[in-house]
């Protein structure tokens, strides 16, 4: 049982399976010419390559097809399936790309030939352009209609699909350039600079995903019976739980075309429902539900504590919110899912009495509403003392949609089975991923992608017939995740299971360690992790001889109370981003395993690491914790050095 994106109830469900049986007694006599969605008007074909072309037709049918001049020609099978090489082409454009078969024929438009990446992971390769540093002056300069970008939408089947559900491809300009992937766009556009051939990017992410659901079924060792039987499990618990959210809806009536009058302090709750606060309005009733709701609630205050002001913090909200306190408006964040809202409230805004309080929710996709700890819920006064807010909330939704996909970025094949497979065998010249904060989150987890990575990368070059396609992904930034306990750090794990992929040959890896931001999990510098990766692509997938790379830990010794940390060649000159030889970010252990923080030093091209609570040393730590601000060491070019650790524990 295949399940697609946009399930939107029952009877649509089996309207859908109607219609499909139909469309396929009718293919079984005259199928039509049909070519993946990926080939359409402006797309970017990979120069230097054979040009693979596939789709389907009327079994038997001869298929021709033509680019500037060469011809290819087959068979359909009698399964209606296609596929052909074009001899490969320099960069040009721009050409027509014409499919013939009895049945009609395609003619594509504005084909250019260039350098096509594909670009993949989670949100902060999702990440707009928009909400990126700088945004207004990025997408200002997104003049050159030669970089392109083709967005496969969120999707997700319970087996492979030869189909995109959707997508086309958009060339670069100020109109549109605002929802393109912030670190793929920029990514582009140094390339193109380097190389001045057309950038293609195909954008298959989808934010808080982890790395299973981009894997296949082989690859995971699943058992595709068993696979089956979940997913059409998860159909039908999509469906009761779509229907219970409907149901939830209707109670509110028509939803209001202007909610812009919900924060006044008078207004009439009594069409509102209660909802307990902090938790996902998910886990309130209302699951699949996209859109925006309100939430309200009170505190009283004494004359007194009026005039003094307070501190309002309602935890974190997934994704942006406006909040008001008696009509006034007292804070917005945008796009934070996990950033903790702590609101100063000035007296001019409050009273004796009742205060209300109002929240407008966005949420843009994932899981919505007021979530966290109940301890991040209070009023706090002026003397300190805290009046809880967690407790139930008036809540009612201003618009939604309702669609069965806010869990399948967790679900194992999923998104591999309609966002990339139907993509393959589309020529690349690489790959670059961002992605592994959704297995982080142990260190189980963190451990296992040392496997499930490299596994994903020669799945995929297999896949496309391309065992040497380059593979360049982002190591996780600093972030204070909640997960780092003492010495035990989940996302240093997760870190260290993307260096050791640096083993599979062509391959490559840009560091963000100094570039994430503590309390938001999606950094706005966008610009300097394309730089690194570009300088990646650079070395890998395009020879140059350049300092991609910042220092390299090649090992540690100790002797006489210090560590003496080695690095292997082409990393580059050790420096330090402060003035001077000091470094930051290091700690020691002895014999009973336990890590204090060290002072270091380079000595030419080691570092001496030392510590007064350390005597006899036999481990040294660097950048090891989630969120590592302090860490220092780069290279002479400004690259830094990725976190690493000489012992095993």
């Amino acid at each position: 049982m295949t399940v697609r994106v946009r399930v939107s109830g029952l009877k649509a469900l089996l309207r859908g399976v109607t219609c499909a049986a139909a469309l396929m007694a009718a293919a079984a006599s005259a199928q039509a010419l049909e070519l993946p969605r990926i080939f359409s008007d402006g797309m970017v074909l990979q120069r230097d390559q054979a040009i693979r072309v596939w789709g389907s037709a009327q079994a038997g049918e001869q298929v021709q097809v033509s680019l500037d001049g060469k011809q290819a020609s087959t068979k359909a099978a009698a399964d209606g399936r296609w596929s052909l090489q074009l001899p490969a082409h320099a960069a040009g454009g721009p050409y027509v790309l014409e499919v013939r078969a009895a049945e009609g024929t395609q003619r594509i438009q504005d084909v250019l030939i260039g350098d096509v990446w594909l670009a993949s992971g989670q949100s902060n390769m999702e990440w707009p352009l928009s909400q990126t540093a700088h945004a207004q002056a990025e997408i200002a300069a997104a003049t050159d209609p030669a970089i392109r970008h083709f967005k496969v939408p969120k999707s997700w089947a319970g087996q492979p699909q030869a189909q995109l559900v959707g997508g086309h491809w958009v060339p670069a300009s100020p109109q549109v350039a605002g929802e393109f992937s912030a670190v793929a766009h920029l990514f582009a556009r140094e390339l193109h600079a380097r190389t001045g051939v057309p950038i293609g990017i195909i954008d298959s992410t989808w934010g808080g995903s982890r790395i299973e659901p981009w894997m296949d079924a082989a690859s995971l060792q699943l058992d595709a019976a068993a696979l089956a039987r979940k997913m059409e499990q998860v159909r039908v618990d999509d469906e009761r739980a779509l229907s219970g959210t409907r149901e939830r809806l209707a109670r509110f009536g028509v939803l209001p075309a202007n909610d812009g009058d919900w924060q006044r302090s008078d207004l009439n709750e009594s069409a509102w429902q209660a909802i307990a606060v902090p938790g996902n309005w998910e886990q309130g009733g209302f699951a699949g539900m996209d859109g925006v709701a309100w939430y309200r609630t009170s505190f009283e205050l004494t004359a007194a504590q009026a005039r003094q002001g307070v501190t309002l913090s309602f935890a974190r909200v997934d994704d942006s919110d406006q909040t008001w306190v008696n009509g006034v408006a007292v804070g917005t964040t945008l796009r934070a899912y996990n950033t903790p809202r702590v609101y100063p409230v000035p007296a001019s805004a409050l009273h004796a009495g009742r205060n209300v309080v109002a929240v407008r929710v966005e949420d843009e996709g994932g899981g919505g509403g007021i979530h966290g700890s109940a301890d991040e819920l209070y009023v706090q006064l002026a003397d300190g003392k805290r009046l809880p807010l967690a407790r139930e909330w008036k809540f009612r939704v201003a618009r939604a949609s309702v669609q069965a996909i806010d869990d399948k970025n967790q679900i194992a094949t999923l998104l591999y089975n309609q966002m990339i497979h139907p993509l393959q065998p589309y020529g690349l010249r690489g790959v670059i991923w961002y992605q592994g904060e959704a297995n982080a989150n142990t260190a189980a987890d963190a451990l296992a992608y040392r496997q499930q990575f490299p596994q994903l990368i020669a799945q995929w070059r297999q896949q496309w017939g391309q065992p040497q396609l380059p593979f360049l992904w982002v190591q996780l930034a600093s972030f204070v995740s909640g997960f780092d306990q003492n010495d035990s750090s989940p996302w240093s794990l997760l870190r260290e299971s993307q260096n050791a992929t640096l083993s599979v040959p062509k391959t490559g890896q840009a560091v963000a360690l100094d570039i994430g931001e503590a309390h938001d999990i999606h950094p706005r510098n966008k610009q300097d992790v394309a730089k690194r990766l570009a300088l990646a692509a650079r070395k890998v997938a395009y020879g140059e001889n350049v300092q991609a790379s910042g220092p390299i830990f090649a090992g540690a010794d100790f002797a006489d109370g210090q560590a003496r940390v080695r690095f292997a060649a082409g990393g580059g000159t050790l420096a330090s981003r402060q003035a001077g030889q000091a470094l930051h970010g290091f700690a020691l252990a002895g014999a009973d395993h336990r890590f204090h923080p060290a002072q270091a030093r380079i000595v030419g091209d080691q570092i001496v690491v030392s510590s007064e609570q350390v005597r006899a040393p036999v481990a040294v730590r660097y950048g090891w914790h989630d969120n590592v601000e302090a860490a220092d060491l780069i290279n002479s070019d400004g690259l830094p050095a990725s976190p690493f650790r000489s012992d095993d524990w």
